[in-house]
């Protein structure tokens, strides 16, 4: 099988929620096959026709279909009876709690579209969010002050546009995009790298609950799975799978952040880089996806204008009560001029502008009050306006 299945079983008229507990065990069984990936998991539902069948089917008809799978064989003919899902039936039984199965009109029609689908998602939140037009946002887990700014401003300009926000929960540029996207009000969807009771990193527990609320968490990963480092490049293909492109923001040349783009470049979605200081490694995994053909974007009306014909979306613009940019006196304004988009120390700004060092602090204070610089490790500044 080189794709993803056909759409044969996708309009069956039941979702998860309404999935009879025996239905329901069949799926999970199916889950947790051993030795099974998505794609067997596919082909078995492809020749079978239905779960149901997949459980009456004959040891000899199995044996052909997972030749030297004889663990997952077995556990086929045990069937669902041999093992005990009762957390994962309280689990669905709880409100905003969602399965998501193959057959389910509500599966993501974008998500079938990838080479290796999962035959089932667990979500909480708002499921119908999944089908909505997105874009994945993704970056480093430790970026500068200039990329977590950027992740959250073109996330918040993209949601207020229409997008969906899509990400991975991390630390960094995935959490600066979640928190763009719910404060213009938007959508966003996190996708997991565990199962979905437990949040990962925990210090990131009160914005997944206020993403369930307005957006969606996403897994594939049972209950209970912890986060092993497997899992996340695993997750990226769901991430990139779900969007109609992804955009990174920071990345160094080892970085996660450039799996995801390269599974939206194979999924034949468009990948969008946000170009940095050559001297920055931060900048380097974005570079490199430029030259690779990557779209070099400076706003997100260049994203807009790539995706706005696929997902009717509206264009950016600025909103109407925008706050007016600060008036600088001339001695501040000079000093602006001295700081360049590469952190710069307060030592060169005293020797390039020529005042003294109260004068240039002071300066800096007020800049930075006034969203025009901020502070970098080493006491570092650097222009963000």
């Amino acid at each position: 099988m080189t794709g993803a299945p056909s759409n044969s079983h996708a309009r069956a008229n039941k979702t998860g929620r309404h999935l009879s507990r025996d239905t329901l065990a069949l799926w999970f069984t199916l889950r947790r096959l051993p030795g099974v990936g998505a794609r067997t998991q596919h082909e078995l539902l492809e020749h079978c026709g239905s779960i149901e069948n997949i459980f009456s089917a004959s040891r000899g008809q199995l044996g052909q279909l997972l030749a030297g799978k004889h663990e997952a064989v077995s556990a086929i003919l045990d069937g669902p009876a041999a093992q005990t899902f009762q957390a994962e039936f309280d689990w669905l039984a709880q409100p905003g709690h969602h399965l998501l199965v193959w057959t389910d009109p509500d599966y993501p029609a974008l998500l079938r579209e990838i080479a290796d689908p999962p035959v089932m998602l667990y979500v909480i939140g708002r499921r119908q969010v999944l089908s909505n037009p997105q874009l994945a946002i993704v970056g480093s887990r430790n970026p500068s002050p200039m990329g977590r700014e950027n992740a959250q401003a073109f996330a918040r300009s993209l949601a207020a546009a229409g997008l969906t926000v899509t990400s991975g929960l991390a630390l960094g540029v995935d959490g600066a995009a979640h928190r763009g996207a719910l404060a213009a009000g938007g959508a966003t969807i996190a996708v997991t790298g565990t199962g979905l009771d437990r949040v990962y990193p925990a210090r990131h527990r009160e914005l997944a609950h206020e993403i369930a609320v307005h957006g969606a968490l996403v897994s594939e990963f049972a209950l209970g799975t912890p986060p092993l480092p497997e899992n996340f490049p695993q997750r990226n293909r769901l991430i990139s799978g779900l969007s109609l492109g992804t955009l990174v923001v920071e990345a160094a040349l080892q970085s996660g952040s450039l799996i995801t783009a390269r599974l939206a470049a194979e999924q034949g979605r468009e990948v969008f880089a946000i170009p940095g200081s050559i001297h920055a490694p931060q900048a380097r995994g974005c570079h490199a996806l430029i030259r690779q053909g990557a779209k070099l974007v400076e706003t997100a009306q260049d994203i807009l204008e790539e995706l706005g014909p696929l997902a009717s979306v509206a264009r950016a613009s600025a909103p109407e009560n925008a706050a007016p940019a600060p008036t600088l006196d001339a001695p501040m304004a000079a000093l602006l001029q001295q700081i360049g988009h590469d952190p710069v120390s307060v030592d060169v700004l005293i020797e390039r502008s020529g005042l003294t060092a109260d004068a240039v602090s002071s300066m800096l204070l007020q800049m930075e009050l006034n969203g025009l610089v901020s502070s970098c490790p080493g006491g570092k500044v650097q222009r963000i306006s």
